[in-house]
């Protein structure tokens, strides 16, 4: 079982694929690189937590 993910990182990530639907992918490693690339605030925890997140979700709308 994992871990619960904070309603604050589902609000960023939900955020971040309404403003840019064709910038994620399946792929978690690609996916941390554009967050970096937004040059947006986030620790590195919660940029990891945020990429899982939109993984996730684009894994399983796809499904």
């Amino acid at each position: 079982m994992g871990k619960a993910v904070p309603r604050a990182i589902k609000v960023r990530a939900e955020i971040l694929i309404k403003m840019f639907p064709d910038k994620f992918s399946k792929d978690f490693e690609k996916n941390k690189r554009v967050i970096d690339a937004f040059e947006l605030q986030f620790s590195k925890t919660d940029r990891n937590i945020i990429a899982g997140f939109i993984t996730r979700k684009i894994s399983k709308q796809a499904s």
